[in-house]
């Protein structure tokens, strides 16, 4: 489905892939870093090259040659997808995040690195072998850093932790939020639930969109799961198409976005995808 999408169409890209766990194993790491056009190695969109280098022997999990082989060209798609001025949040968790920048580095340039955003959620068990992991990390990247679209004015406010420190008109209105999302999970019980295992809550998918596209952008996720980015895309006018191979999504999300006008979708459904 993505390479039939076409180059430059989407301003906002947010995905949520799956996290890679495993046990540990050897292996030799291999990463990609831009190279001067001309020079031997991969070329990819746009006559950029690209270069395999091989690093030293670690440790990581048991999935990562595979997951890095999956998730690789679609960011590269990613790349291909964003207008000028649009912009890419992987949502990620503690496992991946570090290698992700890295990978991300090397396809968007590192001057189009806008912020690592940690989502802080309290729910859940906790481990009392190491602090307990409560955080989840969204890396936003920027098709071209001197004219991606961010809007701060457009974000819901939230409240200041210590309204006696500020003005009771600064206390009204509320702060601009920081990189630190302190946000709820979806909640088991809430109207919100769809049963989907990996939903993300609407106020944080509501903040991404607020702040990085305009009514009528077009928003896009090719890991879609629930179907949240494109019920949050539609609440604000903004256009969207879904992607996801999972029946049971597929399934969730046509049951969730039912009904919604007509005009908010991209494309006609096909296989694998909702728009």
């Amino acid at each position: 489905m993505l390479p039939t999408l076409p180059d430059e169409s989407v301003t906002l890209i947010y995905i949520d892939p799956p996290f890679n766990t495993g046990r540990q194993q050897k292996r030799h790491e291999t990463s990609s870093v831009r190279s001067e056009p001309g020079t031997a190695g991969t070329v990819g969109f746009k006559g950029q090259s690209y270069e395999r280098i091989r690093g030293a022997l670690k440790r990581y999990d048991d999935a990562f040659d595979d997951y890095w082989a999956f998730l690789e060209p679609r960011l590269v798609e990613a790349w291909r997808l964003l207008a000028d001025d649009g912009t890419l949040y992987l949502h990620l968790d503690y496992r991946e995040a570090h290698y992700a920048k890295v990978l991300l580095d090397a396809i968007f340039g590192r001057d189009s690195f806008l912020n690592e955003l940690i989502w802080a959620y309290d729910y859940g068990a906790k481990s009392r072998s190491r602090w307990p992991t409560k955080h989840d990390t969204i890396l936003v990247y920027v098709k071209n850093p001197k004219r991606y679209y961010f809007d701060s004015d457009a974000v819901d406010r939230e409240p200041y932790m210590a309204p006696g420190l500020v003005t009771a008109e600064k206390a009204e209105r509320g702060k601009l939020p920081t990189d630190v999302w302190w946000h709820t999970i979806v909640s088991p019980t809430g109207k919100e639930k769809t049963g989907y295992p990996t939903q993300k809550p609407i106020g944080v998918l509501r903040r991404i969109i607020q702040a990085s596209s305009r009514e009528g952008d077009l928003v896009l996720d090719f890991f879609a799961g629930s179907g949240t980015t494109g019920a949050v895309a539609a609440a604000l006018g903004r256009r969207f198409t879904l992607i996801d191979q999972n029946p049971e999504a597929l399934s969730v999300m046509q049951k969730r976005l039912d009904g919604l006008p007509v005009e908010w979708r991209s494309a006609p459904p096909v296989e694998g995808t909702t728009p």
